[in-house]
């Protein structure tokens, strides 16, 4: 059993640590995670791994893949400050979990708020429902169903959270929603998933101009999109595009199977400037000869002499995968045509100021009406996605 000491030491040093990456810039978000703990939404877990910056996985499906997680306390304060909930908001989750954020958010909406999280598998409603019973937090309804209606009896939301990837924002969401409402989602564009904040225009479209890259779990139920990961043959390396279900894995076989090299950029670039900045131009403005997708190597393992996760292009007879690691230095395959292709996209993004995601600009418009005719367009079950980058240049 653990000492009080040594949680409030673990609780502390999560605090410091988002403190000190800047991830607490509203006091009150800061004290909504200090007052909630996170370690009697992970029973089971050490007090390290429950307090850890990292998320947790919660659930798997029957073939291994992770279904359900506890999300990254980082990514949490990020969504949260997207949301900017006040005291007497009344919000709505899509995806309960652990319960942990619903507390967090039950903090913030204070004694006249509302809180009410939809989670599609029941036992994992009714294992965040003793969570919170535990943590003794009282005012949230748990509700076991699909999060694709949305919840009509407790609307109308001045805000929606979703934790979870979703390929389209579902039209029942906006209907739940008030006239100045907002609704938090990580959305996936071209393989890249962005947490959006979307406003509610006046016209019914929903504009993001708060993007910010991240990684969750797809949205299940009867609002799922296609699977965007494909595996390549029986190695461990996934691709995530919007062209997955397109791409000849047998022939993408062949040629990773054929001499592998080392290839560098020009120029060196970190993690981080791949990650905010070179994937969003690339999936936005990629050629039409050319595929590009994200990749990821099951941890722990390697595939075609290579292994961690990163982004790639594919041209008709060359590969370049770029690791997010890697400071420019990629693996590329079957000759340097994806290389030259590779370095193009950062020249030309280089020339643009290398825009991030701060530039990044996320528009859905409903079906009914006229597509757009500017930026990238995706066409989702009920909406255009228009994607662009919003550059002085």
């Amino acid at each position: 059993m653990p000492k009080n000491k040594e949680i409030s030491i673990a609780h502390l040093g999560l605090l410091n640590k988002l403190r000190k990456a800047g991830r607490l810039k509203d006091p009150r978000i800061e004290a909504a995670f200090r007052q909630v703990p996170r370690h009697l939404f992970l029973p089971g877990l050490s007090i390290e791994q429950a307090y850890a910056d990292e998320a947790i996985p919660l659930k798997k499906d029957p073939g291994g893949l992770l279904v359900s997680s506890a999300s990254q306390p980082t990514m949490m304060s990020i969504m949260l400050e997207q949301l900017d909930l006040q005291p007497g908001d009344n919000v709505l989750e899509i995806g309960t979990a652990s319960g942990y954020n619903a507390a967090l958010m039950r903090y913030l909406v204070d004694v006249d708020g509302h809180v009410t999280t939809v989670e599609i598998d029941k036992d994992l409603a009714d294992q965040a429902t003793r969570n919170l019973q535990m943590a003794t937090i009282i005012g949230i309804q748990v509700v076991h169903a699909d999060g694709v209606l949305g919840y009509a009896p407790r609307a109308a939301y001045d805000a929606i959270i979703a934790t979870a990837g979703v390929w389209d924002v579902p039209e029942m969401w906006k209907r739940q929603l008030k006239k100045e409402g907002r609704i938090v989602a990580p959305i996936w564009l071209d393989g890249v998933q962005v947490s959006a904040r979307f406003d509610l225009q006046p016209d019914g479209t929903l504009l993001s101009t708060d993007n910010r890259p991240c990684a969750f779990v797809y949205l299940r139920g009867e609002a799922a999109g296609p699977d965007m990961r494909r595996r390549v043959g029986s190695t461990s390396l996934y691709l995530i595009s919007e062209k997955a279900g397109e791409l000849d894995t047998i022939a993408l076989h062949t040629l990773l199977s054929d001499d592998h090299e080392y290839c560098n950029l020009e120029q060196q670039i970190d993690e981080y400037s791949i990650w905010y900045g070179l994937q969003l131009y690339l999936m936005l403005y990629q050629p039409e000869d050319v595929t590009f997708a994200l990749y990821a190597i099951i941890e722990g393992q390697q595939a075609y002499g290579m292994e961690g996760r990163g982004i790639a292009l594919f041209d008709q007879a060359s590969a370049m995968f770029l690791p997010y690691d890697g400071n420019g230095q990629g693996h590329c395959f079957a000759g340097s045509d994806a290389l030259f292709r590779m370095q193009a996209a950062y020249d030309e993004w280089d020339a643009l100021g290398k825009p991030r995601t701060e530039s990044l600009r996320v528009r859905l418009i409903p079906r009914n009406q006229e597509p757009p005719t500017e930026g990238r367009v995706y066409t989702r079950r009920e909406h255009y996605v228009q994607v662009w980058l919003e550059t002085t240049s």
